[in-house]
């Protein structure tokens, strides 16, 4: 994932033996409660600014909480601070992402894109080919956020044209975004999650291609049966869908050098702000020497002049803009007008709003020591060493379900849990690729993680749209549990006389 350019490794964990589990878990129901209903009665339209309002109505009853067991406003607004202040990178790369898709758009190249993907990708192979090509670009660039904003709109967008729910293709545009995520030696939680645990990067990386290499085969399996059995309708109307994108745009494949030099600034290790702001600006300028046409329909303005060419820049960079597609066939210019939108930056300040108000509730949660308090309950449900398993998976869920991030996900039960890995005698890696495997993945599945939100908002695809497909996501936790109960490379940090309750060496 991109990073928020803080340093999660000096993350303090906040007890209060003040706060018993129950008093924890108050904020908790209460939020799951409300989110539900909420979601009933406003459907798909929940995230638009009720959902927002009711993490602010969760995070007042955790302080409610906090009051009653001696927490002072002040260190609450102090840790919430705390928390706003670690998405600010989330926050700036967010909004170059909207610019991005507006200048990509207008430039021609997601077209482009769409267009020259429809001539190799058949709706078969389709959801198939959508991980590998994701996983390959993570991989490189080590980063779900970036391949998500790329290659993932384009993929969006091709899926369109050949009547493929977008659902479907979002899932699997992160299952395969979220393999190269884990394994990468680019990606930040890859580093955190060893660094956390007590080891080192490519120890970390290699014990866990034990359990991600067989989800990803599944996960593959799982893309390539639904691409046999899904009924699509656009596949006979590609040439139709090209004939229009030729039509709309002056496509042509000089226009891939744009993606070509993000992925490859992200490569470099140059910052991904950076790399999108770049992505942007280089966008612009094929944008004035491809598309000067439709730069000037998006300026508003009548003739062509630097005005206008200014003017068309800006709107596509801040605003939302629509191209109008050009065909005889009314369904092609309906179906490619909801493709030809551009974001702008202004249509990510919705998910901005949602990771604001998620980062309030997650820091008054923290604040209150409801955080820690959970992980310490499930850390003392189970004995056994397939319990500390289990326990190290659910507060992975739990924390990136109560506080909206994925760092905190692998800080908290990693610093929580180091001490009881090595206690039952199991090597450090075993809790890195735990804390990966439950704390990096699951993210993307809740609508209001820092995760969740981003590639909901990106990609144009709600949370409960594409959580059912993103398959990786699911079984990755699934996986980590099978390989501990039935004791598959579970490395002992020291050999120890076999019982019932250790596992034997690698």
């Amino acid at each position: 994932m991109e990073s928020q350019n803080i340093n999660q490794e000096d993350e303090k964990i906040i007890i209060n033996q003040e706060l018993n589990i129950w008093e924890a878990l108050i904020p908790v129901i209460a939020l799951v409660g409300l989110l539900a209903y909420n979601v009933f009665v406003f459907g798909d339209s929940a995230l638009g600014g009720s959902n927002q309002f009711i993490l602010i109505i969760g995070a007042a009853i955790a302080a409610i909480v906090g009051f009653k067991n001696k927490v002072s406003y002040k260190s609450m607004v102090e840790e919430v601070a705390q928390n706003l202040k670690s998405t600010t990178g989330a926050i700036l790369i967010l909004l170059m992402v909207g610019a991005l898709a507006g200048t990509w758009l207008v430039s021609g190249i997601i077209p482009t894109m769409i267009y020259y993907g429809l001539d190799i990708l058949n709706p078969t192979i389709f959801l198939a080919a959508c991980v590998i090509i994701c996983a390959v670009i993570s991989v490189a660039t080590g980063s779900s956020w970036t391949t998500s904003a790329t290659v993932g709109i384009a993929l969006i967008g091709i899926a369109g044209a050949l009547g493929i729910s977008p659902g479907m293709t979002a899932g699997a545009v992160l299952s395969g975004a979220y393999f190269g995520d884990k394994l990468s030696p680019l990606s930040d939680t890859t580093n955190l999650a060893p660094a956390m645990a007590g080891t080192d990067l490519f120890t970390h990386i290699r014990y866990m291609t034990y359990t991600t290499v067989p989800t990803i085969i599944v996960t593959l399996l799982f893309f390539i049966i639904l691409g046999f059995t899904n009924d699509t309708t656009g596949a006979a109307d590609v040439s139709q869908y090209q004939g229009a994108i030729d039509a709309t745009f002056n496509t042509s494949p000089w226009l891939f050098l744009v993606p070509i030099a993000v992925i490859a600034m992200i490569v470099k290790k140059i910052s991904p702000l950076i790399a999108l702001l770049a992505g942007t600006l280089l966008a612009a300028v094929f944008a004035l020497i491809f598309q000067p046409d439709l730069v000037l329909a998006v300026s508003g303005m009548k003739e062509w002049s630097f005005e206008a060419g200014y003017k068309g820049i800006m709107n596509a960079i801040t605003v939302k803009t629509t191209v109008n597609p050009v065909s005889d066939n009314p369904k092609i210019v309906e179906e490619l007008a909801g493709l030809f939108e551009g974001k702008g930056m202004e249509s990510m300040l919705g998910t901005i709003w949602l990771i604001i108000c998620a980062m309030v509730f997650g820091g008054v949660m923290d604040a209150i020591g409801a955080l820690s308090r959970i992980s310490k309950s499930l850390l003392n449900l189970f004995s056994s060493v397939f319990g500390l398993f289990f326990s190290t998976v659910a507060s992975c869920i739990a924390i990136n379900f109560t506080a909206s991030d994925q760092y905190l996900a692998l800080v908290v039960p990693g610093k929580m849990y180091e001490k009881a890995y090595r206690e039952k005698g199991l090597a450090p890696e075993n809790l890195s690729r735990t804390l990966e495997d439950s704390g990096t993945v699951t993210s993307v599945l809740i609508p209001w993680n820092t995760c969740g939100a981003y590639h909901s908002g990106t990609l144009g695809v709600s949370v409960l749209d594409y959580a059912i497909y993103a398959m990786f996501s699911w079984l990755s936790p699934i996986m980590t549990l099978i390989f501990a109960a039935f004791s598959i490379k579970i490395k002992q940090l020291v050999t120890k006389t076999p019982t019932l309750d250790t596992i034997g060496e690698e």
